[in-house]
């Protein structure tokens, strides 16, 4: 087996009601109920004119500076699917612009995630077409590899494994890994009407923060509560 210059089958993926059903899930919902231990780090940011980022995750390893591996993955990825490229953060070259993204949406991919820099962001900005990256830069990419496909990826300590659940939306992107997306759906959704509870009393005036504040100061010995 070759290690750095591969293409792997991706034997798994989570379904496309699975998808729909995070849509409506607010990324900080799901984080805080993954224990806050699973993102992406500050750096990569929606840079789309907006809209939710939600797929089956394609990921792809490449070398900093080249998108070869990025383009076989957009001869295989389908509806559903977000390319979820780890290219080592470097922002020297941008990977991918107006063509390759405009090919990731005709092909139906639900939006791409560079771990690096892509270009024509005017294209980018003025488009609803799920697009994250840690920056913008006109200067091109190299085509000579190496890279892989469908293997794991880390992205600023997260790690994305091929099929995993890719969310994003104006906080940022979070990874839920294939095996717990049911769980984790129904934590996330009690979370956020729980939420949407406290909002409400908040504006009813019926919260007092008071409480439960002093309440945590005096159990952790903060003197003058």
């Amino acid at each position: 087996m070759t290690l750095g210059f591969r293409i792997v089958e991706r034997r798994r993926r989570v379904s496309a009601e699975t998808i729909e059903l995070f849509r409506d899930v607010p990324v900080a919902n799901v984080s805080d109920v993954m224990s806050r231990m699973a993102a992406a780090g500050p750096d990569l940011r929606p840079l789309h004119a907006g809209g939710v980022l939600a797929g089956a995750a394609f990921t792809v390893k490449t070398r900093p500076g080249d998108n070869l591996m990025i383009h076989k993955a957009l001869l295989m990825a389908g509806p559903g699917d977000v390319i979820v490229v780890d290219a080592g953060g470097d922002l020297t070259n941008a990977l991918v612009g107006e063509l390759m993204l405009s090919h990731a949406r005709a092909i139906g991919t639900h939006g791409v995630v560079i771990n690096g820099a892509v270009r024509d962001y005017g294209w980018i900005r003025s488009n609803s077409f799920p697009v994250f990256a840690a920056g913008i830069t006109h200067r091109g990419p190299y085509k000579d590899g190496p890279g892989e496909i469908n293997v794991p990826i880390s992205i600023g300590g997260m790690i994305i494994e091929p099929g995993d659940l890719i969310l994003g939306d104006e906080d940022g992107l979070v990874c839920v890994p294939y095996d717990d997306t049911g769980r984790i759906h129904a934590l996330a959704k009690s979370k956020n009407e729980a939420e949407a509870k406290t909002l409400a009393n908040t504006l009813a005036g019926k919260l007092d923060p008071k409480l439960w504040v002093d309440d945590c100061l005096r159990k952790l010995g903060c003197e003058g509560v």
